[in-house]
């Protein structure tokens, strides 16, 4: 997210879903780290536009202080069906994009400068809109040419299993959160598996997993060693060491004053014409006398 897009691609997208109210977590989480990035002139992208639907502008204002100056709320919290302001209308989808670009292209200027996009909850405009809309305005989104990243959270348990299909297809990355157990949780100390897939643009794709665990600060990753988990030891004791060494090894020449004959594959040996070299253990001794002076030899 932070790297943006390349000119002429779309830009790089993240779906977030959880079957539980973890994923909102996530969601500050990932905001919280990329404005602080655009905010210090780390990221592609100079400014974030973040469609507030689940959660009031106050909150996002409370949540982003250091980060705060890089972002511009769209409020779809307040006045979610138009009421009051007719141009924010989570049912109109069409309305939603002309919005979301109107307040990005107002906040980064003329020019070049890419801004990032950020839902906090597609869960709520899937509610009003059919699933064919949400799919629409994101593709317009990431395909814009003035778009340098885009992230939102789905909560799946409350839409059907292609809804969430829909919204990873057209991902880039998908991060799911899984907890531990459903019960004997304390309400402040959640813990989970947080697993992510990358798609990288050559096409291979990357597998992250990482525990993580709830605090009353928010959500907490607990990065784990990229080395296998295995059930015997892999070092080597200094006696497991010292018969290692004395290993006779089959192409190893011991010095025991013979001919020692090295085949180097090219021919068989069964048809006679395989060049074989003769390596002895003084320089000085000459080749046996019951061997062929004719042939081919290496001494």
């Amino acid at each position: 997210l932070r790297d943006g897009s390349l000119e002429g691609e779309h830009c790089p997208a993240l779906t977030i879903k959880d079957s539980r109210p973890l994923g909102s977590h996530a969601f500050n989480h990932f905001l919280s780290s990329l404005a602080s990035n655009i905010s210090a002139s780390k990221s592609q992208a100079r400014g974030l536009v973040l469609v507030a639907l689940s959660k009031s502008p106050a909150f996002y204002f409370n949540l982003l202080r250091k980060g705060i100056d890089a972002v511009r709320v769209l409020d779809c919290y307040s006045d979610p069906f138009g009421w009051k302001d007719r141009i924010k209308d989570v049912k109109d989808t069409s309305k939603l994009l002309s919005s979301i670009l109107d307040v990005g292209r107002g906040f980064v200027g003329d020019g070049k400068a890419r801004f990032a996009v950020a839902i906090d909850s597609v869960s709520v405009i899937l509610r009003h809109s059919p699933l064919s809309a949400v799919a629409s305005l994101i593709s317009t989104l990431r395909s814009h040419d003035r778009v340098s990243c885009m992230f939102w959270l789905i909560h799946s348990d409350l839409h059907e299993p292609r809804a969430s299909s829909a919204l990873e297809y057209i991902s880039t990355m998908v991060a799911s959160l899984e907890a531990e157990n459903l019960f004997g949780l304390e309400q402040n100390s959640h813990r989970g598996k947080f697993q992510a897939r990358l798609k990288r643009r050559n096409g291979r794709v990357k597998l992250l997993h990482e525990d993580f665990h709830m605090e009353q600060g928010g959500i907490k990753f607990v990065n784990q060693s990229l080395v296998p988990k295995v059930q015997f030891n892999l070092q080597l004791s200094e006696k497991e060491k010292d018969d290692r060494a004395k290993v006779v090894l089959p192409f190893e020449h011991q010095g025991n004053r013979k001919t020692v004959q090295i085949y180097d594959g090219r021919r068989s040996l069964s048809e006679g014409t395989g060049e074989i070299h003769y390596i002895r253990d003084s320089d000085d001794e000459a080749p046996d006398s019951d061997e062929d002076p004719d042939d081919d030899l290496d001494i």
